[in-house]
């Protein structure tokens, strides 16, 4: 069991005391669940693949976005990490292309730019397809150097790069927003 708990413990947010509960369970209750857990992570870890255009996992050399012949590919979305591409997507409003950085430059964490593919992208970029990079990095400090390192890139391409607009979410009350929220919706306001 120990084993086990350790092992449930790589995934994020999962502390000691919920890898002992999600073990126990598994275990006690729902062994064929915890069967076709393992079946299926050894599948995806045997099958799946970065993507040779995007870096998001795939079994082929495209992944179905990349293939897409109804996707617009002069518009590409940098994104730091698969998960975001999937939110990005549910939303069923963006219909261009993606980069996956999987990753982002931290110099506290030792990840440079090199940690996170630009040379891919900016190889991506030259190739005369695309014609607008929209930065969708997240907004920390980590997500802002990343966003800046890109643009810097980019802009020596004369390529337009536009960043994902920050401010009030929807439902929120201006009272409780912080002043950097604050601020960055007065900096980013658009026409009413």
């Amino acid at each position: 069991m120990k084993n086990l708990i350790e092992a449930l413990r790589v995934l994020p947010g999962v502390g000691e005391k919920s890898a002992q509960r999600m073990a126990y369970h598994l275990m006690q209750h729902d062994r064929q669940g915890a069967a076709l857990l393992a079946n299926r992570l050894t599948q995806a870890l045997t099958a799946l693949k970065p993507c040779s255009w995007c870096n998001n996992y795939t079994e082929e050399l495209l992944c179905s976005t990349c293939s897409n012949p109804k996707r617009d590919s002069s518009l590409l979305c940098v994104v730091e990490m698969p998960i975001d591409q999937m939110r990005i997507e549910q939303t069923h409003v963006y219909q261009g292309l993606y980069f996956v950085l999987m990753g982002r430059i931290s110099p506290i964490s030792g990840h440079s730019a090199e940690h996170v593919s630009l040379q891919k992208l900016r190889a991506r970029c030259q190739e005369g397809t695309v014609k607008e990079v929209v930065l969708a990095t997240s907004f920390t400090q980590e997500g802002e150097t990343t966003a800046y390192a890109i643009a810097q890139q980019l802009h020596a391409l004369n390529i337009p790069v536009t960043r994902l607009a920050r401010g009030v979410p929807a439902g929120a009350e201006l009272e409780y927003l912080d002043a950097s929220t604050l601020a960055h919706a007065l900096w980013d306001r658009r026409s009413a």
